[in-house]
């Protein structure tokens, strides 16, 4: 096994798996053989996705392997537009647990004037492997938290079945990409618990 996803999580692991068509077996949070074959396979998938669709930056690629396959495929797509258009662009976030989330939205509400998250775990296509964040840097790689191109990016990058948190009305999130699902979130997470398809 070359890496271990969510090491700290292996619940969160399992349905992940499990609703992206890798089974780990029984969802029972133990780590066994079962877990270990599903997430080498995961791997390999991800290794034929990256093969097909091109790799980046280290840092977006730490945080691609975290997502659904479908999603992998979606944001190496994305990634080659803003590349093409020369946006420099990064991926910054991928996949969180519940945990990672929850401590997301607690720094949102202890640090005043913070703009992290809305969404506690269980609340955020984040949590279910379908969502992520970019960040736009300079020719020096200097991370630009404000920028044009972010704009820019969702004008080149965007296409049917990913969907930009700068269209947002309540909480705009101009880094912000998703897969389109369809479904409520309570519904992604019912269906992400039990391992069952929601993409």
């Amino acid at each position: 096994m070359s890496q271990q996803l969510f090491e700290d999580d292996v619940k969160f692991l399992q349905r992940f798996l499990k609703s992206a068509g890798f089974n780990p077996g029984k969802i029972d949070g133990i780590w066994g053989s079962k877990t270990d074959a599903a997430e080498d396979e995961f791997l390999k998938k991800s290794e034929q996705i990256a093969a097909s669709y091109g790799k980046f930056y280290q840092r977006s690629e730490r945080n691609i392997i975290t997502l659904h396959p479908k999603a992998q495929e979606a944001a190496r797509q994305f990634l080659k537009r803003l590349q093409d258009a020369g946006i420099n662009a990064r991926i910054i976030s991928g996949t969180r647990t519940y945990a990672e989330q929850d401590a997301l939205y607690a720094k949102g509400r202890t640090q005043p004037g913070s703009k992290v998250t809305n969404a506690k775990g269980g609340q955020s296509n984040h949590n279910f492997g379908i969502a992520w964040d970019i960040g736009i840097f300079d020719s020096q790689g200097n991370y630009q938290g404000e920028s044009p191109q972010y704009d820019k990016a969702a004008e080149v990058g965007l296409f049917a079945g990913l969907e930009w948190g700068g269209n947002w009305q309540s909480f705009q999130d101009k880094p912000h990409y998703q897969m389109v699902t369809n479904l409520a979130i309570q519904q992604v997470k019912e269906r992400f618990e039990k391992g069952e398809y929601y993409i």
